[in-house]
């Protein structure tokens, strides 16, 4: 099973929280599911994104952007046909500096952004792909020294081992079992060595990350976000956690345009459970508080 990780609000400016996590899905279907997002995006945009406008990064900030709301609301929603023309003329006139995209053409790509976020969500569902989430509140961050492994890291690390050996059965079993691969969009250099530092030191020389270096593979790999379609799926994740998903202890502002998409999330939330003292208890993948383990 491969995790494909990102962050939001680590620069502590414009975001309400600091989140990490993405999403996990099985090895076996992901050539499938890449494949299935490739035609999510033909659909409303009629064409793959990193082809109608190459250098342009489809990040959520973008795609899910206030003025795309403003955009998409200017008229009646259209219908597939007219509104993924339209759209992929958007693409192909904003990458040239021959022509100017019209009215209709900025409502055709706002409702094809918005059309997109929600079909993926759901396609999301549709390949069982689970999401895994440590949303921190800066102003409480407790920042330890450079050689250890960021608490709410730790505890979404040990959510995804617990799923993986749920999902496949024993770890004594090498013929049943399943391994977990993690997969961090690439950082600066520097960043990149510290936090496989970090990882090494927390799976190999801590008592809780022994008891999972045999469920995860204790080295991370560093990919670019813009050519890695499950990275670009993370980033829309945790972009609407961010922005829309809220508890008792997720209580800052919130962009209310999004909460649909949060809704259409939040089943695909990672879910496991304890047994100890005789008493179930449900552990959700999403760390509400830097070092508290659940909500």
């Amino acid at each position: 099973m491969l995790l494909f990780l990102d962050e939001s609000g680590s620069d502590h400016r414009a975001m309400p929280y600091e989140v990490n996590g993405g999403i996990a899905i099985d090895e076996s279907r992901l050539w499938s599911f890449i494949c299935a997002v490739g035609e999510v995006q033909d659909a409303p945009f009629g064409g793959r994104l990193r082809a109608l406008a190459p250098h342009h990064e489809f990040k959520a900030k973008n795609l899910l952007a206030t003025d795309k709301f403003r955009f998409a609301e200017q008229g009646p929603p259209m219908d597939d046909t007219q509104r993924r023309g339209r759209a992929r003329g958007f693409l192909l006139q904003s990458s040239s500096d021959r022509c100017r995209p019209r009215r209709s053409d900025f409502t055709a790509y706002g409702q094809a952004c918005l059309t997109y976020v929600r079909e993926l969500l759901s396609l999301c569902a549709e390949y069982d792909v689970k999401v895994f989430a440590a949303i921190s509140d800066p102003e409480t961050l407790t920042r330890m020294d450079t050689l250890s492994l960021r608490s709410d890291l730790a505890v979404m690390f040990e959510r995804y081992g617990e799923h993986v050996l749920q999902r496949a059965g024993s770890v004594e079993d090498p013929v049943q079992s399943d391994i977990g691969f993690v997969v961090f969009d690439e950082l600066e250099r520097g960043q990149c060595r510290r936090l496989l530092h970090q990882m090494e030191n927390f799976f190999l020389r801590t008592r809780r990350g022994r008891a999972l270096r045999h469920t995860i593979i204790p080295e991370a790999f560093f990919v670019h976000s813009d050519l890695t379609t499950g990275t670009q799926v993370a980033d829309i994740v945790i972009y609407i956690l961010n922005w829309a998903y809220r508890s008792d202890r997720l209580n800052k502002p919130l962009r209310r345009e999004l909460a649909p998409y949060a809704a259409q999330i939040e089943p695909l939330i990672a879910r496991s459970w304890l047994h100890g003292d005789g008493k179930p208890r449900c552990l959700w993948s999403s760390i509400h508080c830097a070092g508290e383990d659940e909500e």
